[in-house]
């Protein structure tokens, strides 16, 4: 039996990098983006680290940018979604098998490819010239090692051309020794202080430790981890995405609201997303959670914080029904006199279509409402997402997030598409 091998490829400073594809300008100009209402920093171009840490509010360093030269970017997540699927779309046509791991790295199956670094250049240069977004490439004979070699073909890319391949054992045992264990996938903060007082600093040291010993100190996933990264593999690759057993959609508003309408609004917008989310799952929800909340940190504004479940009649995933469902528990729960800043929908008790057993003479979804579901995600993949949508989630919300440094969305938006100017 032939050992599995990935390779993990992974987009390099993925936010920043997508602002750069539209702006050649920008490719020698350090980035940052911003996170939701333009408040901390979420993601830094290569040249952008040395001037400032990962999550600092961004109204506290925004000086500091400035004097250094370093650009600020609202998140586009509508640009960074696209760019995304390009990315895996020319992956995919590459390799045999991927799974997606997150927006902006996927694991891929090189079992059997004989010259798997002259592969992982390939992919490099084929995503790049395709998408404009580099990349780093690991290979090896787990995923856990694959995490790793990919963070050595970031951290040395001049010398390794951005493809770390450590199948052979020698080079992965030299690569094991030189990487903290903080670099180590699922090795989190905590974690790393608990292994360094038992003295394991290094990957290496990490990958010696017996696996029962940690098992039982830890979790059966630190045992893994240091199995995977003896080489024995634990996790295999998923090409299919579980469908998830909840659904959230929630934003902070772009300024505090105190009346009901517009927080109204901004449930059945929240509402909204999270059933096009259902769908494309091929999902049903039996619950949904509404909560409403007041600002958590200022010392002058009254604090309240308040959530109700609210039972459908049956599983569905129509967005009129679970609409309306919101906004009763909305005005079962809101309270005048309070400046809120954050709603958040949750769909709970999910289930997949036809693989759940209910009472025999309970209600069902009717069938008008799933064509009409069909029919409103169709136009609105065609045309954009709003072109059809309920009365009570408006085009543009004065409530929106605040996105004062967004640029435009160049592949998703008619407005944003880039023009050319004849002289």
């Amino acid at each position: 039996m032939v050992d599995p091998v990935f390779a993990l490829i992974d987009c390099n400073s993925f936010y920043a990098s997508c602002e750069r594809v539209f702006r050649p300008d920008l490719q020698r100009v350090p980035i940052v983006v911003l996170s939701n209402n333009d408040g901390c920093i979420i993601a830094r171009s290569a040249d952008a680290k040395p001037f400032v840490k990962m999550g600092e509010p961004f109204h506290k360093v925004r000086e500091t940018l400035k004097r250094n030269g370093v650009l600020a970017f609202s998140s586009n997540y509508a640009l960074y979604g696209d760019m995304s699927e390009r990315v895996m779309t020319t992956i995919e046509s590459l390799v045999p098998a991927l799974e997606v791991y997150s927006i902006d790295e996927a694991f891929a199956d090189m079992t059997g490819i004989s010259d798997r670094e002259a592969l992982g250049r390939r992919i490099r240069a084929q995503v790049l010239r395709v998408t404009g977004i580099p990349t780093g490439v690991g290979i090896a004979t787990t995923k856990t090692l694959a995490k790793l070699a990919n963070a050595a073909a970031k951290r040395w890319q001049k010398q390794t051309g951005g493809v770390v391949d450590i199948c052979d054992n020698q080079r992965r045992d030299k690569l094991l020794k030189v990487m903290p264990v903080a670099e180590v996938w699922g090795v989190g903060r905590r974690m790393n202080e608990h292994l360094t007082t038992m003295g394991i600093k290094t990957a290496w040291d990490l990958a010696q430790a017996d696996a029962w010993t940690l098992r039982k100190q830890f979790s059966v996933v630190i045992e893994k981890t240091a199995r995977e990264l003896r080489g024995t593999s634990c996790l295999a690759l998923e090409e299919a995405v579980p469908a998830k057993q909840e659904i959230c959609s929630s934003r902070a508003f772009g300024q505090r609201l105190h009346e009901l309408e517009p927080i109204q609004e901004a449930v059945s917008t929240y509402a909204t997303r999270a059933c096009e989310k259902l769908r494309r799952q091929a999902s049903l929800c039996r619950r949904v959670r509404v909560s409403i909340r007041t600002g958590m940190f200022n010392p002058d504004e009254v604090k309240f914080t308040k959530g109700v479940v609210c039972e459908l009649p049956y599983p569905s995933d129509d967005t009129r029904l679970i609409v309306r469902a919101a906004q009763q528990g909305l005005q079962a729960i809101y309270r005048p006199g309070h400046a809120y800043a954050k709603a958040e929908i949750l769909l709970l008790d999910l289930c997949q279509k036809g693989q759940f057993t209910d009472d025999l003479f309970a209600e069902l979804q009717p069938l008008a409402a799933e064509k009409v579901m069909g029919v409103l995600d169709e136009i609105n993949s065609r045309w954009g997402r709003g072109t059809l949508r309920p009365a009570r989630v408006p085009i543009t919300p004065g409530w929106g997030m605040k996105q004062e440094l967004k640029s435009p969305s160049y592949t998703t938006c008619w407005h944003g598409l880039w023009g050319a100017r004849c002289r």
